[in-house]
C-alpha cells in the first residue's frame, strides 16, 4: 500500500494497479502454491485439512473483487459509457466505497458474529483425536517490540519505496523488460517475500488455516481493501485511479480466483494441487512477460 501510494503521487496509475493486481496473483497461486506442495511434501501420504466455511467466504469476496473490476473494464472497452472516460471513474469510485463496506462487514463478521468459524479444525486420523491445544508456543518476541519492529520497518519501507518507484521505469528500459512483468511479477515477489516464508512454514507444521490466513487473506485485503482505498486516495488526490484494470489483467485474475476456488472447496490440500499452483503461475509469469500496454487506450 506504500508503495500504491507514492506511485499513484508520481502519476503511475498502471504501476500501482499492475503492482497490486501482482500481489493478489503472487498470494493466490505461488505463495499458495509453494505452501501446499511443502506441506504436502512433508506429510506424504495424506491430505491436510483446512476449515472449509473460511475458504468459501474468502473466495466470495475474491469473486465480489472481480465483479467490481470487470464492469469499469467492459464499460470501456466496449465505448458504453454515458460521458467516455468519466463514467467508468465514477463507476470505480461508487464500486470502491461498496467494496470498502464489504470489507468492513467482513471484518465484523470474522472477528465478532462468526469468530467461532475461524477457529483452527481438529485433525482426526484413525478414529483418534489429535489435541496439539496443550502445546503452548513460547513468542520470541514480546507485543510491544513486534510493535516497534513494525513502526520502525513501516518508516524504512516508506523511504525505500520512493526509491522504487522514482526507478522502476529506468529499470524496465535497461532490464530490456516489459513494465508490466517488473510491475506484476517482480515487485510483488519481493513484497510478499516475509508472507511466502511464513506461510510456508505454517504448512509445514500442519498449520494449514493460518497459512491460508496469510495467503488468501492478504489476497482478500487487497482486492478488497487496498485497491477500493487506492482509488479513493487517488480521488482526494485529483488523480483518474479507477477500476479498469485493462482486459488482459481482468481476465487473469477472473480466471486466478475460479482456479483457486475449485482447488479449495474439498477443503483439503496435497503437493500435487500445490504443484498445480505453481505451474500456473509461471503460465500467468510468462504471460505477462510478452505483455505489452496498448500505446493508447483506445487500442
Amino acid at each position: 500500500m506504500i508503495i500504491a501510494i507514492y506511485a499513484l503521487k508520481s502519476g503511475l496509475i498502471r504501476v500501482v494497479q499492475q503492482s497490486l493486481l501482482g500481489s493478489i496473483l503472487s498470494n493466490m497461486l505461488l505463495v499458495l502454491g509453494c505452501s501446499f506442495f511443502s506441506g504436502g511434501i512433508v506429510y506424504w501420504k495424506k491430505d491436510q485439512v483446512f476449515n472449509k466455511a473460511t475458504a468459501v467466504v474468502n473466495s466470495g469476496l475474491l469473486l465480489m473483487a472481480v465483479m467490481g473490476l470487470t464492469f469499469p473494464a467492459v464499460l470501456h472497452f466496449t465505448h458504453s459509457e454515458v460521458q467516455y472516460g468519466k463514467s467508468e471513474v465514477s463507476l470505480s469510485r461508487f464500486s470502491s466505497c461498496v467494496m470498502l463496506v464489504a470489507y468492513g462487514s467482513y471484518l465484523v463478521f470474522q472477528l465478532k458474529s462468526h469468530s467461532n468459524l475461524y477457529n483452527p479444525i481438529v485433525n482426526q486420523e484413525e478414529g483418534q483425536i489429535e489435541d496439539d491445544s496443550g502445546e503452548e508456543e513460547v513468542p520470541e518476541v514480546t507485543l510491544w517490540e513486534a510493535i516497534v519492529w513494525l513502526a520502525v520497518l513501516t518508516i524504512w519501507i516508506s523511504v525505500l519505496s520512493e526509491y522504487l518507484v522514482d526507478a522502476i521505469e529506468g529499470a524496465s528500459e535497461s532490464l530490456n523488460m516489459p513494465l508490466a512483468f517488473i510491475s506484476v511479477i517482480l515487485l510483488p515477489i519481493v513484497g510478499n517475500a516475509a508472507e511466502h516464508t511464513s506461510a510456508i512454514m505454517f504448512a509445514m507444521k500442519d498449520k494449514l488455516d493460518i497459512t491460508l490466513g496469510v495467503a488468501i487473506g492478504s489476497s482478500t485485503q487487497i482486492a478488497m481493501f487496498v485497491i477500493p482505498f487506492c482509488v479513493v486516495v487517488g480521488w482526494i488526490m485529483g488523480k483518474p485511479m479507477d477500476l479498469n484494470f485493462q482486459l488482459f489483467e481482468t481476465a487473469t485474475l477472473f480466471i486466478t480466483v475460479l482456479v483457486v476456488a475449485f482447488m479449495l472447496q474439498e477443503g483439503t490440500a496435497n503437493y500435487l494441487k500445490g504443484l498445480m499452483l505453481i505451474l500456473c503461475y509461471l503460465i500467468v509469469a510468462a504471460s505477462f512477460f510478452v505483455h505489452v500496454d496498448p500505446k493508447t487506450s483506445d487500442d
